[in-house]
């Protein structure tokens, strides 16, 4: 999959050469990622390293604003909020609240696995409108990244009313939003992750589903549960985690994990390559 992300952003990059400020020129890590980015021809990396990373931050609106730059990535060395920060200069029109998803992927030679978790980063208690904006958005950019057909679950500790509580009652009004936003869009909702995840698991729980324990989209209800929920695949699961990728946005802006890894940086930078190409298309049209 990664490959494939990395071909299409240098065929992207090729045509529309796209800059790339990473706020944190500073560190060794975004120093070899950025040599690589550009050796590799996956976009053209502007190192910024002058003044402290607040003035950073504020100088990028301004080269974002002016189009000399085209996306930043930022987070290599401090927390998630500054980057949010960041974003909320650029929110799309129509957008009620930015948000954050990753990208997992499991590496197997027969087949890889790759899922979507979301919002991993922004909302801490999502409303039902919001949690349904957070699946919208996460199904158009999981189809964006890795062309497959989205098929989203809304998780929850209960399966199509097993449970009670305001939890699951939340869930489910954010699926008849969904629904009547975009009724093509293949969901699930209220469904626990065993029942969204393993076919066998979801013929006994929900046999009627649409999703058959195949989704490849998980919505968690809150972020705890999501930043818990990607950190425990991540680590114990031996899966690779791609982001945050930040959804919403105008003018792209992502975040990295003060946890990355010099691939890590690669990786979102390829993926935000495929951001902006999308965000040019639009305005063209």
């Amino acid at each position: 999959m990664i490959n494939e992300i990395k071909k299409r952003a240098k065929a992207i990059n090729k045509k529309l050469n796209v800059k790339i400020l990473f706020l944190e020129g500073n560190d060794p890590r975004i120093q070899k990622a950025a040599k690589i980015i550009n050796n590799e021809k996956i976009a053209i990396p502007v190192l910024l390293k002058k003044r402290d990373i607040k003035s950073r931050l504020n100088q990028s609106v301004h080269l974002l604003n002016k189009g000399k730059a085209d996306a930043v990535i930022s987070g290599a060395t401090h927390s998630t909020v500054l980057t949010l920060k960041l974003a909320f200069n650029f929110i799309k029109k129509n957008v009620n609240r930015i948000n954050g998803a990753f990208l997992m992927i499991l590496p197997d030679r027969k087949k890889e696995k790759v899922l979507f978790f979301a919002d991993c980063a922004a909302q801490p208690e999502p409303s039902s409108k919001e949690l349904a904006e957070i699946a919208l958005l996460s199904a158009k950019t999981f189809k964006l990244i890795t062309r497959k057909k989205p098929r989203a679950a809304l998780l929850s500790y209960s399966t199509h009313g097993s449970g009670k509580g305001l939890g699951p009652e939340k869930v489910k009004q954010a699926i008849r939003i969904i629904k009547k936003k975009n009724p093509k869009l293949t969901v699930e909702g209220e469904i626990q992750a065993d029942a969204a995840l393993v076919p066998a698991v979801a013929l006994r729980k929900s046999p009627k589903a649409k999703i058959k324990g195949n989704a490849n989209v998980l919505i968690f209800p809150c972020l705890d549960s999501a930043n818990i929920g990607y950190k425990l695949v991540e680590y114990l699961g031996k899966w690779q985690a791609l982001g945050p990728i930040l959804q919403g946005l105008d003018k792209q802006v992502n975040d990295l994990s003060r946890g990355c890894s010099v691939d890590d940086i690669i990786n979102l930078a390829a993926i935000t390559v495929l951001q902006v190409a999308e965000q040019k298309e639009k305005k063209i049209k």
